[in-house]
């Protein structure tokens, strides 16, 4: 039984906590080292900030990457577990828009919108352990037009790996704590060699039980870098192994946290009971299986109201391995050349035990295997991409122009199967790939071509004034090609294309004085189409594919910002506004419950208006003390009422508020670190209520939440030195709260099962050694 941790914490008020954060990363010789943990983006014309991976040493060991910008403003982060890894849950949204329209990137690697349903890259728990990330930039509005995303509408996240040690030398640490979690940790630094190159080899091994219901979640990743100068020129390379295994929790609605708790969850502990649900959801007429066994009548036990109520079990599968080789050439004192090669490979099943597809030998008389009124339905994923991002940098006086492209070709095969189950026992586990399938509803091919090109100028007009200005271009071409369908109806053959010559990107920058500046920008995105058979044009059926495939618009969205920047000896910050025109919002219906994966609608249905303000501030108030704080205040409404295809009014939205949009986000921490002995954290993070519908009649309420992080860093002998111990506690008061709230998409109105419950008070203690 988990013991409950009572910890006392001062809270302090900041007032002078109005402004926007960022964190300049300062690469030493050793490693990316940072003189400041957050510090202001000085010299940008955008809202630009970057924080250290030293940040997520404070977090317990295995969080995402996605929790070092958790706290600054205008970032919404949730997940279902205190590690925020768990993918299935894992969601980031950033000034309203939500993970999907956003970029991100490992190295310049691209890692796609980091969908769950995979088809164009992975995500970054995936990509890279939590102790290898070196920095993070964030850009809220949008990124650099040398991004290598085509997501990008509402912002970037360009994560950097951790430069090799010129030392010889190494990390190990291990992690225990609620739920049987154990993760180990081992980085040996080969430090420089003869030849001036130094790497690093790092292996990460993480489990833990589920915090409610039955089953486990696991995650092992092998991380490898090398950097070796050549001359003036340098060559880095990298290459990520990951093998992820999780059992997923129940997906909830309001209803159904009411009636069955938020301790409620799938009941993989209990194959009869999930055999008897089954079987009277047959008995009527709810999963359109023919009963076989009427007898079982048809009423449900205990407070199962539903076929839906209580699944078996479900997972996630992931197998993945990146890699990317960067050469860096200085031509002269002006030219510099940079180009970027990488390749991913993954492979994966999503997992779920459908109660809608009876296994075949289900009500033969006789038969004692592949009976089960239950079987296995897997969405299967195999995706090769390959790419380039290059680039040439040139200064010259007063003006800095970098023009540059990326390519990727992306080949992604995915399919719908099903794998029989026995009656008696289950004989497949839900943590392992599965083969032999009896039945497949269909399986495509889909071929995404990208080319991105882009030129942009920095120009230093004065010491107090420049200005930047550039544009891109966006080509994108998805081909997908039905290898087999089940039925004609499902059948995806054809083209769509998106192809946009100018998107523009112009900004300045004022300097009041040296520790205070304006900036102002402006910039268009478009997001192009995903090439997957769940999401997107193609989830569509034959009929509607053909019908939207010559009319569909990509979305668009216009960014304009401002704000000030200031420091003074001891307080940093940035107060800003933004607003925001999204335009050709792309709207998918989905019909029926998640498990049964029915086709969707998609069409154009108008655009969107946000504008907000951000503000952050981080004081070094007293000696070993700092404090800081952030908040974002967003209005987003729907311009226009939703329409299907045909102009009919599906949901009256028009001034409504967008889903997932918390209108307040407010963050603050208080800090203690003196270098060596103790060291602490305590941190505090409000959001206000979210809409998880289009027409507003259902929102999940406010939270407020507290961490704790308490360690102590040993010195003396040698064998002391580097030695720490640190303790986390999340959720410190054991609130329960409603986390994700589109696991299954959003309804146009009223109740769905799309809510997944926040984890409750968790605690891990960690041991770590550096040498």
């Amino acid at each position: 039984m988990k013991s409950r941790l009572w910890i006392g914490a001062a809270v302090i008020a900041l007032s002078q906590g109005w402004a926007l954060s960022a964190v300049a990363a300062d690469a030493d010789a050793d490693a990316v080292s940072v003189e400041e943990i957050i510090v202001l983006g000085q010299g940008e014309a955008r809202q630009v900030q970057t924080v250290s991976g030293e940040e997520l040493t404070l977090e317990t060991p295995g969080a995402s990457p996605l929790k070092l910008v958790d706290k600054l403003p205008g970032v919404n982060f949730q997940a279902a577990d205190a590690f925020g890894s768990y993918e299935w849950s894992a969601r980031i949204t950033i000034r309203s828009f939500n993970q999907n329209q956003l970029g991100f990137t490992l190295d310049d690697v691209p890692l796609g919108d980091m969908t769950y349903g995979n088809h164009n890259g992975l995500h970054i728990s995936r990509a890279i352990s939590g102790e290898n990330v070196g920095a993070v930039e964030l850009s809220q509005g949008s990124g650099s037009l040398d991004t290598a995303s085509a997501n990008n509408l509402g912002g970037v996240l360009r994560y950097t790996t951790r430069d090799p040690s010129r030392s010889f030398g190494g990390l190990v640490s291990g992690t225990g704590g609620s739920y049987n979690t154990f993760r180990g940790f081992a980085r040996l630094e080969s430090g420089e060699l003869a030849t001036g190159g130094r790497g690093f080899a790092s292996y990460a091994y993480n489990t833990t039980d589920k915090y409610k219901g039955d089953g486990e979640q696991r995650h092992q990743q092998f991380n490898v870098k090398f950097v070796q100068p050549i001359g003036a020129a340098e060559i880095s390379a990298f290459a990520n192994w990951s093998k992820r295994r999780e059992q997923d929790y129940q997906d909830m609605s309001l209803e159904m946290l009411s009636r069955l708790g938020y301790g409620w969850d799938n009941i993989s502990d209990n194959w009869a009971l999930a055999v008897q649900v089954a079987e009277i959801g047959n008995n009527r007429g709810e999963t359109g299986v023919t009963p076989r066994n009427p007898q079982l009548g048809t009423v449900y036990p205990g407070l199962i109201r539903s076929v839906d109520d209580a699944y078996y079990d479900a997972s996630g599968l992931r197998d993945d391995m990146l890699g990317g080789i960067t050469l860096k050439v200085p031509v002269g004192e002006m030219l510099d050349l940079k180009a970027t090669l990488y390749g991913h490979d993954n492979e994966g099943q999503g997992i779920w035990f459908t109660p809608y597809v009876a296994s075949p030998n289900y009500g033969v008389a006789g038969a004692t295997t592949d009976n089960a009124p239950i079987s296995i339905r897997t969405t299967e994923y195999d995706l090769r991409r390959y790419g380039v991002v290059a680039a040439a940098t040139w200064e010259a006086g007063a003006h800095k122009v970098n023009a540059g492209f990326w390519y990727e070709d992306n080949d992604f095969n995915q399919a719908r199967r099903y794998y029989a189950l026995n009656r008696a026992a289950p004989q497949r586990s839900a943590l392992n790939f599965q083969s032999g399938s009896f039945r497949t509803d269909w399986e495509y091919d889909f071929k995404t071509t990208t080319w991105k090109f882009w030129v942009q100028d920095n120009w230093t007009v004065t010491d107090q004034f420049s200005v930047n200005f550039g544009f891109a271009t966006l080509g994108v071409k998805n081909e997908g090609r039905t290898v087999f369908a089940r039925t004609p109806a499902v059948e995806k053959n054809g083209v769509i294309k998106v192809e946009e010559n100018f998107l523009p990107q112009v900004g300045g920058r004022y300097a009041l004085t040296e520790d205070s500046e304006l900036f102002a920008g402006y910039t268009r995105n478009v997001r192009a189409f995903p090439s997957s058979g769940t999401s997107g044009p193609f989830s569509a059926n034959r009929a509607g594919f053909d019908a939207i495939r010559n009319k569909l618009e990509p979305e668009t969205a216009d960014t304009i910002e401002a704000g000030w920047r200031f420091r003074t000896a001891d307080f940093q910050g940035v107060l800003a506004g933004y607003h925001v025109k999204f335009k050709d919002r792309l709207f998918s219906v989905p019909v029926g419950s998640g498990i049964v994966g029915n086709p969707s609608a998609l069409s154009n249905v108008g655009g969107v208006t946000s504008q907000g303000i951000e503000a952050v501030g981080s004081w070094e108030f007293a000696e070993n003390w700092s404090a800081f704080a952030s908040y974002a205040y967003n209005n987003s409404e729907y311009d226009d009422d939703t329409v299907d295809g045909n102009g009919a009014i599906v949901a009256r939205t028009k001034g409504k508020t967008s889903v997932d949009s918390p209108e307040h986000l407010f963050k603050a921490e208080l800090s203690y670190d003196a270098g060596e002995g103790f060291f602490g954290r305590f941190s505090l993070s409000y959001l206000s209520k979210r809409y998880f519908n289009y027409e507003n009649d259902r929102s999940v309420p406010s939270q407020t939440l507290a961490d704790f992080t308490v360690g102590y860093r040993f010195s003396g002998p040698d064998w002391l030195n580097g030695l720490e111990i640190q303790a986390n506690v999340s959720n410190l008061f054991d609130e329960e709260y409603i986390s994700t709230i589109n696991s299954n998409g959003f309804p146009l109105r009223g109740d769905s099962q799309t809510l997944l419950v926040g984890a409750p008070q968790t605690a891990y203690v960690t041991i770590r050694k550096t040498f």
